[in-house]
C-alpha cells in the first residue's frame, strides 16, 4: 500500500491540464527575460533614427528658449512639448517590450486566461509564513544563482569594454560621425555577447523549470487508479474516448483504401473497398467502407492511389449491409465479387 502513495507516475493530462486551469504552468523568467532583451536591443537599433531625431528636435527647442523669460504659462508648454516628445521615444519601446512580453508567455506555455491564479490568497500574507519563506534555503539558492548570473553577464560585458577601451586613442583622431558609429557598433558586440550568455542561462532554466513542474505534478499509482474510476463514470469523457476511438478507427480504415484491389460504389451513397491476397485468406476482404461522406472520402483516396473504382450499386449496398470490417465476403456474394475482381484484373494487364 506504501508503494502506491508514492508520487513515481508521471502526470496524467488530466491532471497536468487542471494545473493549467489553476494558473499553474512551467514559467521560466529566465526565458521570458532573454525574448524581452532581445526585441529591445532590437527595437532601440531599428528605432534609433527615430528616437534620435526626436531627441535633437527637444533639445533645438530648449536651446531655442535661451533668454525667454519664465511664467507659468511658459512653463506648462516647456511640460508639455517635453512629455509629448519623450512619449514618442519611449512608447514605440514601451510597446514592442510589452509585445515580446506576451509573445514569451505564448512561446512557454499557449493562451491561458484564469482568474484562479490572480485571486487573492490570505494564506501567502502570513507575517510568520512569510519571514519563514524569505530565509528558506530555496530562496537563499535563488539569490545565489540570480547573483551568480549577474556577476557573469556583467564581468564578460565589461571584459569586452576593456578591450575595446584599447581603441580609444585611434578611436579619438576620428571624425565625430565616425566616433559614434564606433560607439554605436561596440555596444551592439557588448550586448549581443551579454545576450548570448543569458540565452544559455534561459534554456538552462527552461529545462530545470520544466523538470520541477512536471516532477511537482507527479501522482502515486493510487491517485491515478482515482481519477481513471472517476473518469469512466463521466458521460463527457465516455463521450469524448467512443469519439477518439472512432477518429483513430476510420484513420486505420482510410489507410487500407490504397492496398485495395477495386472499391464497389453505389455510386453516391456507398462505398466499399475489397482486397483479396489468395495466399492468406480464403475470400476477399473488405478493408474499408462507408457512406455519403466516407464514401466520397473512400473513393478520393482510391483515385489519389489509382484504385480502380467499379459501380455496381446491389452489390456495393449488400456489401456494406452484411460484412463488418476485416471480414470476408459471404459465400452468396462470391461470385458477384469474383466477376468484379475478374474484371478489375484484367484491365491491370491491359
Amino acid at each position: 500500500m506504501a508503494d502506491d502513495q508514492e508520487k513515481t507516475e508521471e502526470p496524467t493530462d488530466k491532471k497536468i491540464e487542471d494545473a493549467r486551469k489553476e494558473g499553474n504552468v512551467p514559467k521560466s523568467q529566465d526565458a521570458s527575460g532573454v525574448i524581452t532583451l532581445f526585441v529591445a536591443i532590437l527595437a532601440v537599433l531599428m528605432l534609433f533614427p527615430f528616437m534620435a531625431d526626436h531627441m535633437f528636435q527637444l533639445f533645438k527647442y530648449y536651446f531655442s528658449l535661451v533668454g525667454t523669460p519664465l511664467d507659468k504659462v511658459f512653463m506648462i508648454d516647456i511640460a508639455i512639448v517635453s512629455i509629448r516628445e519623450i512619449l514618442l521615444m519611449v512608447l514605440p519601446l514601451a510597446i514592442a517590450v510589452a509585445v515580446a512580453g506576451v509573445v514569451a508567455a505564448l512561446a512557454q506555455f499557449g493562451f491561458l486566461f484564469t482568474t484562479k491564479a490572480i485571486m487573492p490568497d490570505f494564506k501567502k500574507i502570513d507575517p510568520i509564513k512569510g519571514a519563514k519563506n524569505l530565509f528558506s534555503v530555496k530562496k537563499m539558492i535563488e539569490g545565489v544563482k540570480i547573483t551568480f548570473k549577474a556577476f557573469t553577464t556583467l564581468g564578460v560585458g565589461f571584459i569586452f569594454f576593456f578591450f575595446f577601451i584599447k581603441e580609444l586613442p585611434t578611436v579619438t583622431l576620428f571624425a565625430l560621425a565616425d566616433q559614434l558609429d564606433w560607439l554605436k557598433d561596440k555596444m551592439i558586440i557588448i550586448a549581443l555577447v551579454m545576450l548570448l550568455i543569458i540565452f544559455i542561462f534561459a534554456v538552462i532554466d527552461v529545462i530545470i523549470v520544466r523538470k520541477q513542474y512536471f516532477d511537482g505534478l507527479k501522482m502515486s499509482k493510487q491517485e491515478i487508479k482515482d481519477e481513471m474510476k472517476n473518469m469512466e463514470g463521466d458521460p463527457l469523457i465516455k463521450s469524448k474516448i467512443k469519439q477518439k476511438q472512432m477518429e483513430i478507427s476510420r484513420q486505420r480504415m482510410m489507410s487500407e483504401v490504397p492496398n485495395a484491389d477495386v472499391v464497389i460504389t453505389n455510386p453516391t451513397h456507398y462505398a466499399v473497398a475489397i482486397k483479396y491476397d489468395e495466399e492468406k485468406t480464403r475470400a476477399p476482404i473488405v478493408v474499408a467502407k462507408g457512406m455519403d461522406n466516407m464514401a466520397q472520402q473512400i473513393k478520393k483516396v482510391a483515385r489519389e492511389n489509382g484504385v480502380h473504382i467499379i459501380q455496381n450499386p446491389p452489390l456495393a449496398r449488400s456489401l456494406y449491409a452484411e460484412v463488418e470490417l476485416e471480414k470476408p465476403i459471404p459465400e452468396e456474394l462470391f461470385g458477384a465479387v469474383a466477376e468484379v475482381l475478374a474484371y478489375v484484373y484484367k484491365m491491370n494487364k491491359k
